[in-house]
């Protein structure tokens, strides 16, 4: 896969899972419009790279996280609404009021089953529920009503296609973007990668460079 003209290769070593998932879930599957409200969970790889594709797309990004200062990093990149998750435990209802009560179009859900509840009722009519990840565990359930009543969808995401890649690293191109990475690490202190991604006290990506590359 050709590397985007505007990225290193550091930068490019974190588009094919997060990169890809997010794209995915947000313009091949969820055809993500100018002016909608897109909901984001997290400021971990594939909720920062949807943040950046939202902003680029015109759409309006709302970052959910438990931190104050990872939230106004987010806003720097886009962010319409920061919602701290541990302040307002019901963080649907910051969602509602966000968005004048319509709720969200697009949802990337990457927390599982903790997360699941909450955003099912952030969702809006016609929404799309993209189901990604299980920070908090994988399951849950999705009762029919929460979809019906709404005319809405939920489908599940593992990464995406070659096809989804090159259109991806087109809109990068295109749009100069940069993926977020919060810190590089030489490969002879890859521990000290490792020890960070269990910390949780990253935003984006964590990579490690090895070297002569």
């Amino acid at each position: 896969m050709k590397i985007p003209a505007n990225l290193s290769f550091e930068e490019a070593a974190t588009l094919p899972c997060a990169g890809v998932t997010a794209w995915n879930g947000l313009v091949t599957r969820g055809h993500t419009q100018a002016g909608d409200y897109v909901l984001l969970e997290g400021t971990g790889g594939v909720s920062m790279f949807g943040l950046q594709f939202a902003a680029a797309l015109g759409a309006k990004p709302i970052i959910t996280s438990s931190s104050d200062t990872k939230l106004e990093r987010a806003k720097a990149l886009g962010a319409v609404g920061l919602i701290n998750y541990k302040k307002n435990p019901d963080w649907e209802k910051s969602v509602m009021e966000l968005t004048g009560g319509a709720g969200a179009q697009h949802i990337l859900d990457v927390g599982g089953k903790d997360t699941l509840p909450h955003a099912l009722a952030s969702l809006g009519s016609g929404g799309n529920l993209a189901l990604i990840g299980g920070l908090g565990g994988f399951g849950g359930d999705i009762p029919s009503f929460a979809l019906m009543g709404r005319n809405a969808s939920a489908f599940g995401i593992y990464v995406g296609s070659v096809e989804n890649f090159e259109a991806m690293n087109a809109f990068i191109e295109k749009h100069k973007m940069k993926p977020v990475i919060d810190r590089t690490f030489d490969y002879q202190d890859a521990k000290g990668a490792f020890d960070l991604m269990r910390s949780g006290d990253f935003v984006g990506k964590i990579v490690i460079r090895i070297n002569g590359i």
